[in-house]
Formats: structure tokens, sequence, C-alpha cells
């Protein structure tokens, strides 16, 4: 599996996905004219606020809930089921639950992005 990047800029918050990051000398992705940050996800909570994403496995299916606050200034914003050369992300807002669900495949990885504490991820055996 190739590897998962996000990258975000510190100054105004854009992230975008990487599908191919580039590995020149004093290059790579900007951002409000300077370079943005790879992020690298979590896997351990050490606060009261949870963020690593927590999973089910029912027939065939993962159903993923991440115990956080969604609230407007403090939310997850999107979970992602990553496998093979498969990635699906579903969406969120503050006034939906943090859980998302998709077929189970052995090995897959789920992120969760909350927008105050970054990148979240949980290996599913």
């Amino acid at each position: 599996m190739k590897e998962y990047i996000v990258k975000k800029c510190e100054k105004c918050g854009a992230l975008i996905r990487v599908l191919e990051d580039c590995n020149c000398d004093n290059c790579g992705i900007t951002c409000c004219g300077v370079p943005m940050i790879k992020l690298k996800p979590n896997s351990t909570d050490g606060s009261a606020e949870k963020h690593v994403p927590c999973c089910e496995i029912k027939d065939g299916k993962v159903f993923v809930t991440v115990n956080h606050v969604m609230e407007k200034e403090h939310y997850i914003e999107w979970i992602s089921f990553v496998y093979d050369d498969i990635e699906i992300t579903t969406y969120l807002t503050p006034d939906k639950k943090a859980t998302a669900h998709s077929k189970y495949i052995k090995g897959m990885k789920i992120y969760a992005y909350c927008n105050k504490h970054g990148l979240w991820v949980k290996e599913v055996d």
C-alpha cells in the first residue's frame, strides 16, 4: 500500500491529500507562499478527548465511531478507509455523529481528521 499523505498549510489551515509527493530538493507543495507540512498520524489517545477511530466488524463490514465532540469550533471533519488502492472518505459536519462504515478488508487503515488536533489512524486486523 502506498503511503497515505495529508499536508496542511500552517497559515490558512488548507488541507490536501497527496497522491504522489515530490522528492526533489528544495521543492514541494506550497500554500500562502510557504511549504505545506506533512501530517504524521497519531495512533494513541492521551487526553479526555478521543480521536483514534473505534471499530466493530460485522457481516463483512467495518463500522467506525470516533467518540469525539461534534461542535462548530471542534469536530471530526472526515473519516477515511484505506486499503489496497482504494480510499473511501466520509465527510462530516458538526451536526452529525462521527461515524462511518465500509467493506471490511484485513489490514485496512482508518483515518480520522480533527479540525483542532490533526490526523489519527487505526489499523484494523
